[in-house]
C-alpha cells in the first residue's frame, strides 16, 4: 500500500522523467516498478519516501541481495533511487540525500544468514525418528553428529562428506578437514559434537557400512558415500524444528557469527573457517555488530527516546 504522500511524488517524478527528460515508457516503467518496491519497503517501517535515510536504503539493497536479486538488477535499481532523489533535492521536497556514498553492488558483500543460538540449539537437539528400524536410528544417529560437527566447526558440505574416519581424532577434540585448494586445517571440536560422534561411530557407523569397507567417517545406506544433495535435504529437514529454513552454509555462518559474538578474535575464526583472506572473515563483525544494534535498540530503556 502507497500513502497518498508517496503517491503523489512518484507521480511528479514520473512526469518529470517524461516530459524534460524524455525518456522511453519502458525505461519509465522500471523507473516506477524500482520505487514503488522501495516503497513498499520503507511502508514496513512505517516511513514515507520523502522521510527515507541512508540505512533505508542500505538495509533495501542488503536485502535485495540476500533474496538472490542479481547484482545489475539491484545496480538498476539503486540507480533508479539516485536518480529519485536528487530530482527531490533540486525541487525542494527533502533537505538531504539518502543515497549519498552508498557503495556501487559491486562493491556489497552480501551478509551471511545465521541463526540464533536457540534456534541453534532447537535445531540440534532435534527429532527422533517414528519407526524403531535399526537402520532408521542408525541414520538419526549419523544425521544429529553431522549437524553437531556442521556447527562445531563451520565445515562446508563438500568438506564434511569427504572426512575420512582416519581424520577424527575424537581423543584429541579435533578433526582433520580438507578444503578449497585442497589445503588442510585443524578444527576443534566442543563436547557435544565429541558426544555425538562417539554414539554414531559406537551405534550406528557400522549398521550403515553393513559388508562394504568404506574409509569415509559419515556414510550413506550400505556405505554409500553421501551426496552433497542428500546432506542439504538433510539440513533443510533438521532445521523445520527451528521454524527457519536452514542449509549447511547457514550453519557455517551461524558457528562464526556466534563466535565473534562471543568474543573470539577474528584470526582465530579464519583459521577454523578456512578463509585464505581475512577480510573474508570479517563480514562476521558486521553480523554480529548489527545483531548487538538490534537487541540494543529493543532492550534498552533509552535507546529509542527521542530529543
Amino acid at each position: 500500500m502507497y500513502s497518498k504522500a508517496n503517491s503523489h511524488v512518484l507521480a511528479r517524478f514520473l512526469d518529470y522523467l517524461k516530459i524534460e527528460k524524455g525518456l522511453a515508457p519502458l525505461t519509465v516503467s522500471a523507473y516506477t516498478t524500482d520505487i514503488q518496491q522501495f516503497a513498499e519497503f520503507l511502508a514496513k517501517r512505517k516511513r514515507t519516501l520523502l522521510k527515507a535515510r541512508r540505512n533505508d536504503v542500505k538495509d533495501f539493497i542488503q536485502q535485495l541481495f540476500a533474496n538472490s536479486v542479481d547484482g545489475r538488477s539491484v545496480g538498476r535499481k539503486l540507480s533508479a533511487l539516485r536518480h529519485f532523489y536528487r530530482y527531490l533535492l533540486l525541487d525542494k521536497l527533502i533537505e538531504g540525500d539518502p543515497t549519498l556514498n552508498i557503495a556501487s553492488p559491486k562493491q556489497w558483500k552480501v551478509l551471511p544468514k545465521s541463526l540464533a543460538r536457540d534456534e541453534v540449539e532447537t535445531m540440534l537437539s532435534g527429532s527422533r525418528p517414528t519407526s524403531a528400524r535399526k537402520l532408521d536410528e542408525a541414520i538419526e544417529m549419523r544425521n544429529r553428529a553431522m549437524l553437531e560437527v556442521f556447527y562445531a566447526g563451520a565445515l562446508r558440505v563438500s568438506e564434511i562428506v569427504g572426512i575420512k574416519l582416519e581424520d577424527l581424532k575424537l581423543e584429541l577434540g579435533y578433526i582433520l578437514v580438507r578444503g578449497k585448494g585442497d589445503k588442510e586445517r585443524i578444527v576443534p571440536l566442543g563436547k557435544s559434537a565429541q558426544r555425538a560422534l562417539a554414539e554414531y561411530i559406537r551405534h550406528a557407523r557400522g549398521a550403515l557400512a553393513g559388508k562394504h569397507n568404506s574409509p569415509l567417517l559419515f556414510l550413506g545406506r550400505g556405505g554409500r558415500r553421501l551426496t552433497r544433495q542428500r546432506v542439504w535435504q538433510m539440513v533443510s529437514t533438521a532445521s523445520l524444528t527451528a521454524g527457519r529454513h536452514a542449509s549447511p552454509h547457514t550453519l557455517r555462518h551461524s558457528c562464526a557469527t556466534h563466535m565473534v559474538e562471543n568474543g573470539a578474535d577474528l584470526r582465530t575464526v579464519q583459521t577454523i573457517l578456512g578463509h585464505a583472506d581475512i577480510s573474508t572473515t570479517q563480514i562476521y563483525t558486521h553480523v554480529a555488530l548489527d545483531r548487538l544494534k538490534n537487541v540494543y535498540q529493543k532492550h534498552h530503556p533509552r535507546a529509542r527516546t527521542r530529543a
